[in-house]
């Protein structure tokens, strides 16, 4: 049996692309006519999407090659952020899709998956996807973005490399066409991200590639229900587990915890007792801890636009190399936070009756990123942390199977959002969107036994302590507020799980609710934060807004 069909597929395109290109080099009016010499139609292939590194310009090159030269391809790309990325469906340039993310295209992709024009493999998590790269999903091409390009054609990625590592190496070690845009072709890079030998073809692009600040918050923007929220999370959770290393969703209820380190955490001593080990972005409202002394370390699975100067000053805290940028690798980011983190607090759409969350709804398919990978409990684990221990020690209290450890996993919601949609349903969408867009299952985000505590304004719900289906229903309805799901509580139910401590309200942990004010915060407003990083911090122009 032969087995270099793909090798020889290889050199048949680099052979079309001779004309086209000055060896790695090609211009920019010849990317379209690049692209048709080395895509083939029904080929994968990945056009990189991170979170926030956008190959834009090879986005839109795609978007005009011809679809009676180049048809039927299948897009494998973790995030969908640009309409470039859904038009080459519209077109008829592809037909299939497979991602783990697509926020900003949620409901654009619904609309198209409904109507046909789009069919979707699987969402997936990253790592899912990633890993799927090596094996059934191999790109034929693959186009990337990195910030410069030497004479030789080795890349330097600088702070946003996020996917570009694995994208390229297994595109490259697969005998596929490796294509990169980068913003400056200069005579030395700081440091070789990529190596020459990995790279076929180099485009410098007509703009920086697009970045998205997607991790900015603006602490103006925080409410005192959050903040409410966030004291019940910190009083009954953070304070009573301690976990050491955990992530954060992106969010404001997030970032109010963030915020409240320096002022609320103090008060409640989780200073160098818990919140030492983070994997997270470089989040601008994790600046005021940072400068507290709260941090100890911070591994980012990509970076943040305006925070480039800050973190070069923190060497010890962020994955500084030695020629004093940040590397950011969202694989290894992913890994991290599956692994080796002891809690994961992150936020949804929709949480039905038994915990199950998605932020895939009728109307829009959002898709997951890394939920599910760190909203999950990883059996893997064999390491021991004592908040892992003490989750461990509730969840299976008095069942006879050997001791082990939990994850911490909490849904962080308030209880309607958004135009006063209920969080809380008695049914999530997608159940709806399965029938709709042909999954085989529901595409819900972090299934409802991996979730350990919700927690709301009306309260924590510990799901830990629950040994029946009915427990965790009531306790879920407990917290659930005045949403029609809430209301359908059973009440005596739920005030004997509040004796018992499964249900605990704010003024069970001694919280007064007139104490959650925005004086808790240790920055009110970006300016602030540009204070406390003693000017390194240099926002977006429309976070500025003094």
């Amino acid at each position: 049996m032969r087995a270099d069909t793909k090798v020889k597929g290889r050199l048949r395109r680099l052979e079309r692309a001779a004309e086209i290109s000055d060896g790695k080099f090609v211009r920019q009016d010849k990317m379209v006519c690049l692209m048709e010499a080395v895509i083939e139609s029904a080929d994968i292939v990945c056009v990189e999407g991170d979170n926030q590194k956008q190959a834009d310009f090879l986005s839109k090159c795609l978007a005009k090659i011809n679809p009676e030269k180049v048809n039927k391809l299948h897009m494998v790309l973790s995030t969908v952020s640009l309409g470039e990325q859904l038009d080459i469906f519209e077109k008829g340039i592809a037909e299939k899709i497979d991602f783990s993310y697509s926020g900003p295209q949620g409901l654009r992709m619904a609309r198209m998956a409904t109507a046909g024009k789009i069919k979707i493999g699987n969402i997936h998590t990253y790592l899912e996807l990633y890993s799927r790269y090596f094996t059934d999903l191999c790109p034929n091409v693959c186009c990337i973005a990195a910030e410069m390009a030497d004479r030789d054609g080795n890349l330097y990625t600088g702070d946003n490399t996020e996917d570009t590592p694995v994208v390229v190496e297994s595109t490259a070690f697969r005998s596929g066409i490796v294509i990169a845009q980068v913003n400056n072709i200069v005579d030395n890079i700081p440091r070789v991200d990529v190596p020459a030998g990995w790279v076929d073809f180099i485009c410098e692009s007509p703009e920086l590639f697009f970045l998205e600040p997607l991790f900015t918050r603006d602490p103006a923007q925080i409410s005192e229900t959050m903040i409410l929220a966030a004291m019940i999370a910190m009083k009954g959770i953070y304070a009573k587990y301690l976990p050491k290393s955990l992530n954060h969703g992106v969010g404001f209820n997030t970032a109010a915890i963030e915020l409240m380190l320096p002022t609320y955490g103090e008060e409640l001593g989780l200073k160098n007792n818990a919140c030492l080990h983070w994997l997270l972005n470089p989040h601008p409202t994790m600046i005021p801890a940072i400068e507290d002394g709260f941090v100890k370390t911070i591994y980012t699975v990509g970076s943040e636009l305006g925070m480039k100067d800050y973190i070069r000053s923190k060497p010890d805290i962020f994955p500084i190399g030695r020629d004093g940028s940040m590397r950011s690798n969202r694989a290894f980011g992913q890994m991290c936070g599956h692994y080796a983190t002891d809690m994961f607090i992150g936020a949804s759409l929709q949480i039905d009756p038994q915990g199950n969350s998605s932020t895939a709804t009728a109307d829009r398919i959002a898709g997951f990123g890394g939920a599910p990978n760190f909203g999950c409990d990883p059996k893997g684990r064999r390491h021991s942390s004592p908040a892992w221990l003490k989750a461990g020690e509730e969840a299976y209290a008095g069942l006879q199977s050997p001791p082990r450890g939990r994850r911490l996993v909490v849904q962080l919601v308030e209880t309607f959002h958004g135009k006063m949609e209920p969080t809380f349903v008695e049914k999530l969408d997608a159940w709806e969107l399965q029938k709709k867009a042909g999954f085989a299952l529901p595409p819900i985000m972090i299934y409802g036994d991996d979730i350990t505590h919700i927690v709301t304004e009306e309260g924590i719900a510990n799901l830990l302590l629950c040994r029946t289906y009915e427990e965790r229903e009531q306790a879920i309805r407990g917290v659930a507020g005045y949403t029609p799901m809430g209301l359908a509580r059973d009440r005596v139910a739920v005030e004997n799980l509040r004796d018992r401590g499964i249900i605990q309200r704010a003024e069970d942990l001694g919280i007064r609710k007139s104490d959650a004010t925005r004086d808790l915060l240790a920055a009110r407003n970006i300016k602030d934060l540009v204070k406390w990083s003693e000017g390194l911090y240099d926002p977006p122009s429309r976070f500025r807004n003094w």
